[in-house]
């Protein structure tokens, strides 16, 4: 059977994973009553939840007689790490762009990523069904896009289809015919190339790396050369050529619709898994044992944030998780880290801690999420930099984000100023249709940590940011922090409504009437820059004397409600956050005033 092998790539919500949907069902993969799940490959609960692709997924589905292997690749710079390397495993990329939002940081990182490799991108302008869509004016754009990015003159002569994947159609007109996806099939078969297939045993580079709970490791990849077997002995070297371990290969596995199979033989060209090498990573050259030349492979991506997982140890740990010591916590990162090649995990100098150091907040933030679900509770520290040391400049240089904001005009100049004031340097700024500008900014990343809150405050809610990793730049100098001292809880037991009452005009609660607190809990904001500690336990004193009824009803401001993203950006240096399964609360990180004014005390000594 012949094979070609596709990627689609895109910004994030431009419509990649509902349109692997569309594909399966006309392909005819599912029986006619069968059930399926709306966006099928996006497989896990967190994905659902927020719409969006975490982890690269492969299909297959057959198109007259010919075997389409699709990779549906996540859409966000976190996850960008996977993007890069599963343009190395295809022949053909499929770039789908929103036909009312354009090209936006992220297309524009990935497309570039494609023409690099050398590949024939398709272009698919999706969501031509929306109100405000632009569909013509969003083809010139992407033609723009690849003229930016140098792309050569067979890849600048790209077909371009439009159409709608929520309702099922592609057509080489925005006219239609609105009938099926047959013209975007066709010209997959028509366009991309067959898989390049070389002479020699057998040869493969890891791309995608998971964790089975009953296979163990498994390695998925294209077959540059050769076949492979079942219990067949192969080895595997990194991409220096070093050889990392021998080992029996315990099953082959290939994708039919969305099912996973065993199979006999994989053959030179196929997308398949392999399972059985514990040490196998990605970017390493899986090969038969006479192979000395590893596949030449790109590095990933380094970190560019670091959080501390520490054991939750305030009073009330153990009280809604079941999985709460040092050893569990970190066994569960050192697994994650295992199947995710992003992720770098560290023993840290503190005891019962584990540094964990990703490519963004919304990377760790999910890892943390996933752990809550699983019955984890631990207490996370405030997101770190991670510096480099330039050895030619011989001085600290940070990560540097291309920032990307669309906003309705009037509130351009709020923006500019609070992104100034983050460092930030202004790049392009120009309009963008319909009242909206689109602003471009290079800002330092520890800038950006909790700004997305403040920006859709700031606009209403009308602004939208995307953000890219750029390079490294010399430190840009401090950056002013959040301006408001915290509430601080000074005694353990349930929050009283009389007592969070009185303390209204001190700032805005973060619990409710009956929360659980401890000594050292923050409760609420201070409307001054200074931390206050307050008792929220305090009842009213009752009398025998009749009173009028006036002073009676408490009526109670509703409180700040922390996700964990907020929390994150919120807590300063010497403060944490307490994840339980059911709930996110914000501490200090000594819970004990006197040694919270010990620790003043040294700190200012140091400073001196």
């Amino acid at each position: 059977m012949q094979l070609r092998n596709v990627a689609i790539i895109a910004h994030v919500d431009h419509g990649k994973t509902t349109l692997v949907d569309r594909l399966l069902q006309q392909s005819g993969a599912f029986r006619e009553n069968q059930r399926v799940a709306e966006r099928a490959m996006d497989s896990n609960d967190l994905e659902r939840e927020r719409g969006i692709t975490i982890l690269a997924k492969v299909t297959s589905i057959v198109w007259k007689n010919t075997r389409i292997n699709i990779v549906d690749t996540p859409g966000h710079a976190d996850f960008g790490g996977e993007v890069e390397r599963i343009l190395n495993m295809v022949d053909g990329a499929i770039v789908l762009v929103d036909a009312a939002e354009g090209p936006l940081p992220q297309t524009k990182f990935v497309v570039s990523k494609a023409l690099k490799v050398g590949l024939r991108p398709i272009v698919a302008i999706n969501k031509v069904d929306r109100h405000d869509a632009r569909p013509t004016v969003v083809a010139g754009e992407v033609f723009d896009l690849f003229a930016a990015l140098d792309a050569s003159e067979e890849q600048l002569d790209f077909p371009v289809l439009y159409g709608s994947a929520k309702e099922g159609w592609m057509a080489p007109n925005v006219a239609g015919p609105k009938t099926s996806m047959a013209p975007l099939f066709d010209l997959v078969l028509s366009r991309v190339a067959p898989p390049h297939v070389e002479d020699g045993p057998f040869r493969m580079l890891g791309t995608i790396l998971e964790a089975n709970p009953y296979l163990g490791r498994i390695v998925t990849g294209r077959v540059t050369a050769g076949s492979v077997k079942p219990n067949q002995t192969i080895k595997v070297i990194d991409r220096n050529g070093r050889f990392i371990e021998q080992g029996r290969v315990s099953k082959v596995l290939s994708f039919r619709g969305l099912e996973r199979q065993a199979i006999e033989e994989g053959n030179a060209g196929d997308i398949v898994s392999i399972a059985g090498l514990p040490e196998a990573n990605v970017a390493h050259t899986l090969c038969a044992l006479e192979v000395t030349e590893p596949l030449p492979a790109q590095p990933i991506d380094p970190p560019t944030l670091s959080m501390m997982f520490r054991v939750n140890d305030s009073p009330l740990a153990g009280t809604e998780g079941d999985k709460l010591t040092g050893r569990m916590i970190r066994d569960r990162l050192l697994r994650e880290a295992e199947g995710n090649v992003a992720l770098r995990v560290t023993e840290s100098d503190e005891r019962d801690a584990m540094e964990v150091a990703g490519r963004g907040e919304l990377q760790l933030g999910i890892l943390i999420e996933t752990m809550r679900r699983e019955g984890f509770e631990l207490s996370v520290s405030r997101p770190k930099v991670l510096m480099r040391f330039d050895p030619d400049s011989g001085e600290m240089t940070e990560p540097i984000e291309e920032v990307v904001i669309d906003l309705d005009e009037e509130h351009s100049g709020v923006v500019v100023q609070k992104m100034s004031e983050r460092k930030a340097e202004l790049i392009e700024m120009r309009p963008s249709g319909g009242g909206r500008l689109r602003l471009v900014f290079h800002a330092p990343t520890r800038g950006l940590i909790g700004y997305q809150g403040e920006l859709l405050t700031d606009t209403r809610g009308t602004a939208v940011l995307n953000r890219l990793f750029h390079g490294y730049a010399p430190h840009k100098g401090a950056i002013q922090g959040r301006r408001n001292g915290v509430l601080i809880s000074t005694d353990a037991g349930e929050a009283v409504a009389y007592a969070l009452w009185n303390l209204e005009d001190r700032g805005p609660m973060m619990i409710e009437p009956g929360a659980k607190v401890y000594r050292g809990m923050i409760v609420g904001e201070h409307t001054r820059g200074n931390d206050l500690e307050v008792n929220v336990l305090k009842g009213k004193k009752l009398t025998n004397i009749r009173t009028t009824a006036k002073d009676e009803a408490v009526r109670l401001t509703p409180p700040i409600r922390m996700t964990l993203e907020k929390a994150l950006a919120y807590i300063q240096d010497d403060e944490l956050v307490e994840v339980t399964p059911k709930s996110i609360r914000l501490r200090k990180r000594l819970l004990d005033p006197h040694e919270r004014k010990r620790d003043e005390r040294r700190k200012e000594a140091e400073e001196v």
